[in-house]
């Protein structure tokens, strides 16, 4: 998986390339974890994601840093393609608790004119 990531000040912008599924997962939290301390918020920008599966839930829901202790980002998700967002949307009305929702701005692309 190969993926571009960008710093401005303390937030990060991930954007990966391809498919986000189990096998591209591992090199996708790495990109993450190797995130310097002082970065408090990862936006990740899926604008060339045309498949995401279960992995990429996973992906957005934890927060573990380089040697794997918890770590608290704001993460924000930004170029959704019709798929990603059909999953985003299914996973927040199934586990509302999950905070899938939040992930969301707007109304669902079928629905926008």
């Amino acid at each position: 998986m190969h993926s571009t990531t960008t710093i401005e000040g303390t937030t990060a912008r991930i954007t990966p390339h391809g498919v986000i599924d189990f096998t591209t997962l591992p090199g996708l939290r790495a990109s993450r974890a190797a995130l310097p301390s002082e970065i408090t918020a990862v936006t990740w920008d899926l604008r060339d994601i045309v498949f995401m599966d279960v992995a990429g839930l996973h992906l957005l829901t934890e927060h573990l840093s380089e040697n794997g202790l918890p770590r608290r980002w704001i993460v924000a998700v930004a170029g959704l393609a019709a798929q990603p967002e059909r999953l985003l949307r299914m996973a927040a009305e199934a586990f509302p608790a999950m905070g899938f929702g939040r992930l969301l701005t707007g109304p669902p692309r079928e629905q926008v004119s």
